[in-house]
């Protein structure tokens, strides 16, 4: 909203100095500052307030040391994350851009399936929470949303170069003119390869002539399956203090690398990326996004004062894994959000062998000695502040090695 009424103040009254708020870096810094104080600041309040209406986690007897401590520490804790999110969104963004628009719509979705979530888990007693049936038609339906909106909108083009020889009078040497047009396209960038990008259409091509069009059959089911797989990854990553949104910020400040280089005509071009017109908008929303993560951190780092529940880990998945497929860097996923996979694949190790084990064998035996892997360290005398902190050099390496992609082909 500040936005245009300083877009209003320089175009229209001429007042000096407000052209300042048509530049990313100035509006994304703007919303880091305000992100980050309504984190800290409000956070206390929320705190408050969700104490006061005896909002409490309800630990589960695991044997895990410190457990019994947590009991009754206010969770619901990712509304913190939400709203200091939203407000400097709202603030310092177009919120007519496409892709703020689709980040809004998934922070209120997730957050919305996460607080039914967390509601009947602390309200209505009930330790499972809402049915895993619902959360996953709740992802189903936010990927089919952001996958045809992705596909059918028009303001969602990537830059291609129709590239014309042209030979000079002299006959000595030769001009070739680059022409830069936008188009819709269903491609993405392939990391650690040359000539690294590749279209979904292309998996089709045995249809034959027009086989483009039925594209969408395979770009709307691979965002479902991102958006579930990266949800629930950082919703199982959320089991220790500070762990979660860590990690999160981790990751979240590296797309906003990918997003403001390949929203930049000039970066995109220097570093021969795929450009992204109108993507760069999305580094503000990241910049408010990791001063909302910081900031909750400073109630949620060990011992932690306040739990973000599915409320919080819901939404900070279903964001990072629709600002990867919006930039055109989902296959990075893996390594960029290279905790969560193995947090997913260690529950999903753990129980495929139980069962497997106990089919044949009779008696169910286990990989580690507690799934999702953080309590498998847990269990091994850690404590977990310790492999917290060894989680994010993990993650900060990650993320290192995520960025070089740009260069390293």
């Amino acid at each position: 909203m500040l936005y245009y009424l300083f877009e209003y103040l320089n175009k229209t009254l001429h007042i000096s100095g407000t052209g300042v708020f048509q530049y990313i870096t100035f509006r994304s810094a703007l919303a880091l500052i305000l992100s980050l104080l309504i984190s800290t600041i409000f956070g206390k309040k929320i705190i408050s307030f969700l104490r006061n209406q005896q909002v409490g986690e309800t630990v589960r007897e695991l044997g895990l040391e410190g457990q019994t401590q947590k009991a009754g520490t206010p969770t619901m804790g990712g509304l913190i994350i939400i709203i200091a999110t939203l407000i400097p969104v709202l603030l310092f963004t177009k919120l007519n851009n496409i892709y703020i628009i689709l980040l809004i719509v998934t922070t209120l979705w997730m957050g919305t399936i996460g607080f039914i979530d967390d509601y009947i888990k602390i309200f209505k007693k009930d330790k499972a929470g809402l049915k895993g049936v619902f959360k996953v038609i709740g992802q189903v339906g936010l990927g089919i949303i952001v996958g045809s909106v992705l596909y059918v909108h028009p303001g969602v083009t990537i830059r291609a170069d129709l590239r014309n020889e042209k030979t000079t009078i002299s006959q000595t040497a030769s001009t070739i003119s680059y022409t830069p047009i936008e188009e819709k396209s269903t491609a993405t960038t392939i990391p650690f390869f040359k000539n690294n990008e590749f279209d979904y259409a292309e998996l089709l091509s045995w249809m034959g002539d027009g086989y483009e069009k039925w594209a969408w059959l395979i770009f709307i089911p691979i965002v479902i399956f991102i958006i579930t797989a990266v949800s629930n990854g950082a919703n199982l990553t959320d089991g220790i203090d500070g762990l979660a949104a860590g990690t999160s910020a981790i990751s979240v400040l590296a797309l906003g690398i990918f997003t403001f280089v390949s929203g930049n005509i000039i970066f995109s071009n220097y570093l021969n990326i795929m450009y992204i017109p109108n993507s760069g908008e999305m580094t503000v929303f990241i910049a408010a996004f990791v001063g909302a993560l910081v900031g909750f951190l400073w109630y949620n780092s060990f011992p932690a004062s306040v739990f973000m529940g599915d409320t919080g880990s819901l939404t900070i998945g279903g964001i990072i894994a629709v600002l990867a497929i919006s930039v055109r860097k989902e296959l990075l996923i893996p390594l960029v959000c290279g905790i969560f996979l193995a947090e997913n694949l260690s529950v999903i190790m753990q129980v495929s062998y139980f069962k497997f084990t106990k089919k044949r064998f009779g008696e169910g035996r286990r990989i580690f000695l507690m799934s999702p892997l953080h309590h498998h360290y847990q269990k091994k005398g850690y404590h977990e502040s310790k492999i917290v902190t060894r989680f994010w050099i993990v993650g900060i390496m990650l993320a290192i090695l995520s960025i070089v992609t740009l260069k390293l082909r």
